[in-house]
């Protein structure tokens, strides 16, 4: 392959990307709705004018319901940017090494995940587990593909550290962090162990440094008390991203 081949299928990459980006970020807005559901709910079954809600992927809009009561989720193209930027970000990192697939496969969950906690501060089980469970199933399919330039065995190690060491934390401290985190830790780690413990480290460190800004932030705008509670699954997410972006650039 020469080097111009190279340059034109990365360029390839990117543009598919940002095309599945946009593409699975605007299905993401009734998938928000319905997640986002009160504690003790696996998730929402009707609209807020009470009309069942029917299906996961689209916009969170209910032709019954008239007025502001029409749509009642967030918007497709906020979603849809945000995905997008994602997953170009990571194949910009990545280029066209067969793991790539992965993470615009997971990336969109990731989107999703971050937005309902920010809602109601929680993390479904219908998510998380199966998250974790798909990350080490497609890694561990793609450690067969030549030319990835990643570890099976350290992903699966990197993703029980990870869930070892959240699960530490929630019980020392419960109230500061939710199970909900600590499994989502587990896919977490599969990511970020896929390039190696220095990206694990990484990954974990920005998603506790951007949560502590975060908080930071918040208590020096008064808008929160050191006592209040803030949902962490954004960061850690956020941090696991950045973790990635770095592990893949310099695989």
């Amino acid at each position: 392959m020469g080097p111009g081949l190279g340059v034109d299928l990365d360029l390839l990459v990117v543009l598919v990307a940002a095309l599945w980006g946009a593409g699975a970020g605007a299905l993401l807005p009734r998938a928000v709705y319905r997640f986002a559901a009160p504690s003790g709910e696996a998730w929402r079954e009707r609209c807020p004018g009470e009309h069942p809600v029917r299906g996961w992927l689209g916009r969170a809009r209910c032709a019954q319901c008239t007025g502001e009561r029409q749509a009642y989720g967030p918007g497709a193209g906020l979603l849809a940017a945000v995905t997008a930027v994602v997953c170009v970000a990571l194949a910009g990192a990545t280029g066209a090494r067969p793991e790539v697939a992965v993470w615009l496969l997971l990336a969109p969950v990731g989107v999703l995940l971050a937005a309902v906690d920010l809602r109601v501060r929680r993390l479904p089980d219908p998510l998380t587990l199966p998250l974790a469970g798909a990350a080490l199933v497609l890694l561990g399919l793609t450690a067969l593909v030549p030319e990835h330039a990643g570890e099976w065995t350290t992903a699966l190690l990197g993703s029980l550290a990870l869930g070892a060491g959240y699960l530490v934390l929630f019980l020392i401290n419960p109230a500061g962090m939710g199970f909900g985190d600590v499994k989502l830790a587990l896919g977490a780690g599969a990511v970020l162990g896929w390039y190696g413990w220095p990206t694990l480290i990484l990954g974990t460190f920005a998603g506790f440094l951007l949560g502590a800004f975060y908080g930071g932030v918040l208590l020096v705008t008064r808008r929160a008390g050191r006592k209040t509670a803030i949902p962490f699954g954004p960061f850690l997410i956020a941090g696991a991203f950045l973790g990635l972006l770095v592990g893949a650039f310099t695989a």
